[in-house]
């Protein structure tokens, strides 16, 4: 059972598509998903696709239902489907909220064609199809004999010209009535039907595996046409189009300028009528310009009679008439208004226009006389201008003409029509006239006789580069007056306009035309389709579909560009677009359009079951000929016929010909002139037969071999395709089956010119053909035989009898007679090559290699393959059992993996290149490239997420694995290395590299691809399923975000924690691989990738206890939580946490903040994990009990968590005052002496905690100046002493906390003991927590209101409505700072913040300081902000220099979180309509860091961005807290 192929489409806001191509197959699913720009609207998907068991209409739209698969409200991986089970073409738009249409486009669904009496699938790849004009078959029971040749040459599609009654031209494509059969093909005493023809389809169908497909032709219809007669309203008309009326006139002139040439008129003015020379030529042009134009006067039809319009003027201004200002639309210019019914001089103007420009100085007759001379003047400049534009016309008229006869009479090329004649006239005419000659005069009275002029019908044809989205015959367009269009005089133009409703005649009579074709025909082919009205075609193919839902449709479109190629293809549901070998050029192009128009690149990666959907190209029926084109023994050589049929075979599309082209006719079969019959089958037919054939004729034999060999590699599933031009003349195209490795390699040498008459080179270069040759498929060249010459028979299209093909099919290499010599060289181990040697490969010769993979590689494919089965049931084709499986592959990869820690998969996954080289190791390098992002499966699978989809075979990446085995034994030597389960995967890892090595170098990137997504896939289902439920039922957004987990929790070769109490249960621990001592392996936690991950600056406390909850706890891994937390605990000193971890021992206590978020952690533990109070008794091992004693092992001084709480608590009560130990520059090159001084104190009438100076920097934001140059070197840029807004909250959570957990009987301790003045005093925890609630808002908030009594520095205010940054700064104004920072008290200490207040500042940050990714550190307001951040820059700027403004603007990550945390909690509080709003803004916001870490090598989160979300080079690419607080928020929707 195949995967279900599943496509996914992503919506963005604003794409329009209908200019892009989808091509999806039956039995797909299509996925419509929303991209970043749609994230959180409310967007509606239409489609008119039909619901389950409905018609389809091609203008009823129905909603489609979303599905969201976590049934969260995160639903970032929500979708809409359909399932695709009807093949054509349809529509799809969106919206969002009022917006109806925001986007929109087209799928095109593939029909699925049958055959045959068991109706099997004809897949079509397969199709060999081959033309015939239906009228030279003869009476229809002498068909099949006719058509036993396409049968017999190995096509299994025909295509035959309309078999409707013909017009009087006997052109193939002017059909006279278009729903009866040509009566041709009836002989005399018999009268066949549509049924008859029906049951010989049938017959051909079922016996001969064939079907038939015919042409539609729906814009025009022959000149002769009765029904058109009856219903002239049907075409264009001088009474529904006047605007033809001057083309008509010159048209008509033109008619008798031919009878006057005809007749000897023009004989003494150098024009007889057989025009011989460009004398001829220049003469037909002093005609034109003397007789012609002078005398049918077309300017009038467009001028104004000047002096009537001057009255009306005039009467009007002495009756006071003021212009009327509710029709002018500003003021107009004058214009001349086109008389819609094309009189002459029928036109006026607008007199409002006229009373706005010309207003006389007053009312005297003399100021009205000036103004009407000045409307005179500006009326006759105005004709002026028509005249002129009609001479442009006429000159364009005029070489348009001359051209034509040029072409007509003059050209080699041309078709020669001799003198001119009624019969053969001077120029085509463009209008039909079925009325008596009369005199030209006695013609333009008819044009005023609607009766009459209704019959003048505009004839159709084409017009060289236009615009074939526009319709030439329709008001607007000059094509017939400038005589610009290339005319089929037999044909009448027909005129559907804008519906049904316009011209209800002809809508009915085609739409039953149409519905007898798809009767009876599998397909149509859409004639003259790029001229054909779209809006026509599209509803006539809806009724042909409604009759065979199954249409195979084709057109051959000639726009010139691929993107109106692609309007035409979708919304007419066109399947194959025609194309052809006759547009190549040399034999070089002719190899490229087979590497264009199908199949993938040999060796290419096996696709995803579910991925994007992609823009594709039209599937292509290439073709060596189409039926309507010269003759390609005319333009090339006989010889060439086979070689290039060859090459169009080997293409993995579609492919055909034309009758003829195979018996060798050297000419083209006119589909207008040709009146003879094809020739018959018959085995035994003689050379010089010409009505009848057989394999001996021309080169059918060879047709049949390349038919066969075309139809076994589409079927087979042969859909990889490799071109190589081997020399000017050879072209050898590779098809390749991905499964079984299967090749089949033709070799063609094409003959374009002559070889009788031009020089080809005997040195034909040998070819090395990779693996071992099983047979010659076929070799074969076009020679002469005895024969007559040819002659043109008089009743029979006959081809050339002195040529037939010498073919032998199915031959070992050794009896070919092109190959003089195969030898067989083995490049490598595993690369196994025969060289070939050509013997006679000479023009017009072809040869096809089957080529298998040589035994050995064989197996080792088919084995590797079975192993695979396990990732994907698509290997088991081609697959073998291995008798020898190595131990290690007879279970499951997921049962080994499923003894991996959360550690491990650090290991197996991820770990950067400083992680990497701890271990002694490294990233893996690639050579002219760069080393991978990490050293893990994840830093391969980045890459190899670019390659796949784009199948990129050339990057240095696949290079670097073709070349040799370092990539893969990197892979599997650095996990058996380190023992345990990683040891054995990394031996699974080698016994799977075992077989892939062994096998031909150019499969190894698709066959390491496989493993390694197949592990990969394995292995994050594995880490998965060792998380939370949170995690495992989550998005694929919070799956990206938990991996982050394991990208940043790792156990190191040294430990970066300090030991934990001997006497602490469920502690890991390992043997010391030097000093064979056992010692614990507790995860720690990296700051951030690649800066922050390995050595002495790995570990953080702010940053460890900031990411914690997100990464550890949220995610499920509770007891690496635990431990962490206690580890910290041990290292507590003056009453703090470290910020700078050091392994403990050298620990830096000088950040003020990272104990609270500590705190918070522990009680985040309590409330999140199920028991999670019992941490509150776990021992804690102290480093330092005292504030001087040494480092103490673990285990010396044990304590209870609660107890290590409480002393922090008093600490910060008693006030904590120190200077750092060692203070100076060999801890800190950059401080200055004051700040190694550290304070941390609580305010006692406040009870806000406080501390820090301005020389230190105890927050988060904590860059030091080091710049002496620009005089920063020393100076904190954001000291932020007093009390930081996020500490107060911080610990007005954690009072809140402890005092609920004392009720609780949970913390022993109800008040906090301290020394003051040699007196003990105490403070309890609730009188503390009440004085911080009784001040905050009092302290932090910036009222609107200028005389708050609270407000001590109203001069400050630069912002009001939001909280300060901190209270009791050193720098007071820096209280007064928007930052980030407010929104994170919010969430851990809401009961601090009314909510009105709350709202209105987190609007305000979001206004200000909301960037794509992150938030601005700083107000953009703050004349200190700069928001691009630059490490290395030493300048004189103090601001800048050596990074200062690192806190002042840049967008850091992190912040975001709590942002938006923030805005949830109080937007609940705010009604359901704000809180929707809320989850938008959320949504919209978080799909930003979705498309970043889909998009992200390091697959995560920044630490920071530069303003407005550019990039930051001096950023850690993925860091901790980043994606935890964003994992948080989507924790908290």
């Amino acid at each position: 059972m195949t995967a279900k192929q599943i496509r996914v489409m992503v919506l963005n806001d604003m794409e329009k598509l209908e200019r892009t191509l989808f091509r999806l197959e039956q039995g797909f699913e299509l996925q419509f998903r929303l991209g970043p720009t749609l994230q959180g609207k409310h967007v509606h998907v239409h489609t008119n696709y039909p619901a389950e068991g409905e018609r389809f209409e091609r203008h009823k739209f129905r909603v489609l239902d979303w599905i969201n698969p976590t049934g969260r409200e995160d639903d970032s991986d929500k979708f809409c489907t359909l399932d695709l089970k009807i093949s054509g073409s349809y529509q799809y738009y969106f919206g969002h909220g009022d917006k109806e249409k925001s986007g929109d486009g087209y799928i095109v669904v593939d029909p699925v064609l049958r055959v045959g009496e068991d109706n099997h699938v004809l897949p079509l790849d397969c199709i060999s199809i081959q033309t015939y004009l239906s009228k030279c078959l003869g009476p229809l029971d002498e068909w099949l004999d006719r058509l036993r040749v396409a049968k017999e040459a190995g096509y299994n599609m025909i295509h035959f010209t309309p078999l409707q009654t013909l017009g009087v031209s006997r052109s193939c494509y002017s059909l006279a009535d278009q729903l009866e059969l040509n009566p041709d093909f009836s002989p005399p005493g018999q009268t066949y039907t549509w049924t008859d023809v029906a049951n010989l389809l049938e017959k051909m169908k079922n016996e001969w595996n064939m079907l038939c497909i015919t042409d539609v032709v729906y814009n025009h219809t022959a000149a002769n046409s009765k029904w058109i007669k009856k219903h002239p309203e049907c075409g264009y008309n001088l009474v529904n189009s006047p605007h033809l009326k001057p083309a008509w006139v010159l048209d008509r002139a033109l008619w008798h300028v031919t009878c006057a040439i005809a007749d000897g008129k023009y004989k003494d003015k150098g024009l007889p009528a057989l025009i011989q020379n460009h004398e001829h030529l220049h003469a037909i042009r002093g005609v034109l310009w003397q007789d012609v134009f002078p005398k049918i006067k077309l300017w009038e039809f467009f001028q104004v009679k000047v002096e009537p319009m001057v009255e009306q003027f005039r009467t009007l201004l002495q009756s006071g008439a003021k212009p009327d200002r509710s029709k002018a639309e500003g003021k107009q210019q004058l214009k001349i208004i086109q008389d819609p019914q094309f009189r002459r001089f029928g036109n006026t103007v607008d007199m409002n226009s006229a009373l706005e420009t010309f207003v006389p100085h007053g009312s005297s007759p003399g100021a009205i006389e000036d103004c009407c001379n000045w409307l005179r003047r500006r009326l006759e400049e105005l004709n002026g201008e028509h005249y002129h534009e009609i001479k442009h016309h006429q000159e364009q008229a005029t070489n348009c003409i001359a051209e034509t006869v040029s072409y007509e009479r003059l050209a080699d090329h041309g078709p020669k029509l001799g003198p001119v004649t009624r019969k053969h006239p001077l120029v085509t005419r463009y209008f039909t006239f079925p009325f008596e000659e009369a005199t030209f005069e006695q013609d333009l009275e008819l044009m005023n006789q609607p009766e009459k002029s209704c019959h003048f019908l505009a004839h159709n044809g084409w017009v060289m580069g236009d615009d074939p989205l526009r319709n030439f015959a329709e008001p607007g367009s000059n094509v017939y007056i400038r005589r610009e269009l290339i005319c089929w005089g037999d044909s009448v133009k027909l005129r559907y306009g804008n519906g049904p409703e316009d011209c209800p005649y002809l809508w009915a009579h085609m739409q039953k035309y149409t519905e007898i074709t798809a009767k009876h025909f599998v397909g149509v082919r859409l004639d003259n389709c790029h001229s054909t009205p779209l809006h026509v075609a599209e509803a006539m193919l809806a009724a042909a579909r409604s009759v065979r839902p199954n249409l195979y449709v084709i057109a051959e479109l000639f726009t010139g560009s691929e993107l109106i190629d692609n309007v035409f293809v979708n919304r007419l549901g066109i399947t194959s677009l025609i194309r052809e070998a006759m547009s190549a050029g040399d034999s070089h192009e002719e190899g490229r359009l087979v590497y264009r128009y199908g199949g993938e690149p040999v060796g290419a990666f096996l696709q995803p079951s579910l991925r994007p959907l992609v823009p594709s190209i039209a599937h292509a029926m290439f073709l060596d000929v189409t039926h309507d084109n010269e003759c390609p023994i005319q333009i090339r050589s006989v010889y060439d016929s086979l070689p290039s049929s060859a090459i169009v075979s080997m293409a993995c599309c579609a492919t055909g010909s034309t009758r003829g082209y195979d018996e060798l006719v050297p000419h083209q079969i006119s589909v207008v002139s040709e009146e003879r019959f094809y020739s018959k089958w018959n085995p035994q037919a003689k050379p010089s037969s010409p009505d009848e054939v057989n394999l001996q004729s021309g080169i059918i034999a060879g047709k049949l071999a390349l038919n066969r060999l075309h139809q076994e590699l589409a079927s087979k599933g042969f859909n990889q395709v490799f071109v190589d031009q081997v020399d000017v003349d050879i072209v050898a195209v590779t098809r390749h089956c991905p499964s079984t490795h299967q090749s089949v390699v033709a070799v063609c040498r094409t003959a374009f010119k002559n070889p009788k008459h031009h020089r080809y080179t005997d040195e034909v270069p040998p070819m090395c053909i990779p693996g071992k040759i099983e047979e010659v498929v076929l070799e074969a060249r076009t020679v002469e035989r005895q024969a007559d010459s040819y002659k043109k028979d008089e009743r029979s299209i006959n081809g050339m009898p002195g040529y037939t093909v010498e073919i032998k099919e199915h031959i070992q290499l050794k009896d070919s007679k092109v190959v003089r010599q195969a030898g067989v060289t083995s490049r490598g181990r595993s690369e196994f090559v025969q060289e070939i040697v050509f013997e006679q490969l000479t023009p017009g010769s072809v040869i096809a290699f089957r080529v298998s993979l040589d035994p050995k590689s064989q197996e080792l494919v088919g084995v590797l393959r079975h192993h695979l089965i396990q990732f994907n049931p698509l290997y088991k084709a081609g697959s073998l059992p291995d008798p020898n499986t190595p131990g290690i592959l007879k279970n499951p990869l997921t049962q080994i993996m499923s003894k991996m820690t959360l550690a491990d998969m650090n290991i197996l996954l991820f770990r950067c290149d400083s992680e990497e080289k701890e271990d002694g190791g490294g990233c893996y390098n690639i050579p002219g490239w760069k080393p991978l992002k990490y050293g893990g499966l994840q830093g391969l699978l980045s890459v190899m997420a670019d390659i796949r989809p784009k199948n990129d075979l050339g990057h240095p990446f696949c290079d670097n694995l073709r070349q040799g085995d370092w990539m893969i034994d990197y892979v599997s030597n650095r996990l058996i290395s380190r023992g345990g389960t990683l040891a054995e995967v990394g031996q699974w890892f080698q016994a799977m590299f075992a077989y892939l090595k062994h096998i031909p170098r150019y499969l190894i990137p698709c066959y390491f691809d496989a493993i390694l997504v197949g592990a990969y896939t394995t292995a994050l289902d594995v880490t998965f399923k060792q998380m939370s439920s949170f995690v495992q039922n989550g998005s694929t957004f919070v799956k990206l975000l938990a991996l982050g987990s394991v990208q940043m929790c790792a156990v190191g070769r040294f430990p970066a924690l300090p030991p934990l109490s001997p006497a602490l249960s469920d502690v890991p621990y390992r043997v010391n691989e030097i000093t064979k001592q056992k010692e614990q392996c507790c995860v720690s936690m990296a700051a951030g990738l690649p800066h922050f991950s390995a050595g002495i600056f790995r570990c953080w406390g702010r940053d460890t206890f900031i990411a914690l909850r997100g990464l550890m706890l949220v995610t499920g891994r509770h007891m690496e939580a635990r431990n962490i937390i206690l580890a910290f605990a041990g290292t507590m000193r003056h009453g703090l946490i470290p910020n700078l971890l050091g392994e403990g021992v050298g620990a830096r206590f000088n950040c003020r903040d990272a104990v609270w978020w500590w705190l918070q952690c522990i009680q985040d533990y309590c409330t999140m994990v199920p028991n999670g109070t019992d941490i509150l008794q776990c021992p804690v091992s102290r480093m330092y009990p005292t504030d001087d004693s040494k480092p103490l092992t673990a285990g010396t001084v044990d304590q209870l968590l609660y107890e290590v709480i409480h002393e922090a608590m008093e600490r910060h009560m008693q006030g904590i005052e120190f200077r750092e130990r060692n203070a100076g520059p060999q801890i800190d090159n950059n401080m200055r002496d004051e700040g190694f001084n550290i304070v941390a104190k609580v305010n006692p009438d406040t009870g806000f905690v406080y501390g820090g100076n301005r020389f230190n920097c105890g927050t988060w934001m904590d860059k030091m100046g080091e710049s002496e140059r620009a005089r920063n070197k020393g100076i904190p840029a954001t000291p932020r002493d007093g009390s930081a807004v996020e500490i107060v909250g911080l610990c007005k959570s954690t009072l809140r906390w402890l005092v609920a957990l004392h009720k609780q009987g949970l913390f022993p301790y109800n008040s906090l003991a301290i020394h003051k003045d040699g007196k003990q005093l105490s403070m309890s925890y609730e009188e503390w927590d009440r004085k911080v609630q009784q001040n905050f808002e009092k302290m932090f908030y910036v009222s609107h209101d200028p005389n708050d009594p609270n407000e001590k520095h109203p001069e400050l205010v630069h912002k009001q409505g939001i909280y300060k940054d901190s209270y009791g700064a050193s720098s007071t104004w820096c209280d007064y700072q928007l930052r980030p920072n407010f929104p994170i008290a919010m969430v851990v200490a809401p009961e601090l913040f009314t909510v009105e207040h709350a709202w209105e500042a987190l609007n305000i940050s979001e206004e200000k300081l909301l960037g794509p990714l992150g938030m601005k550190t700083l107000d953009p307001d703050d004349m200190v902000y700069c928001g691009v951040y630059d490490n290395s820059l030493e300048n004189d700027n103090y601001n800048l220099a050596r990074g200062f403004n690192y806190h002042q603007g840049p967008e850091w990550l992190w912040p975001i979180g709590y942002f938006l945390r923030a805005k949830i909690y109080f937007a609940k509080k705010l009604g359901k309509d704000t809180y929707d709003k809320t989850v938008y803004l959320v949504k919209n916001v978080l799909s930003r860091h979705y498309v970043h870490m889909e998009r992200s090598s390091w697959k995560g989160l920044p630490e920071l961005t530069n303003e407005n979300g550019q990039y930051c080079p001096f950023s850690c690419e993925t860091q901790a807290w980043s994606l935890a607080t964003v994992l948080e928020v989507l924790h908290d929707l």
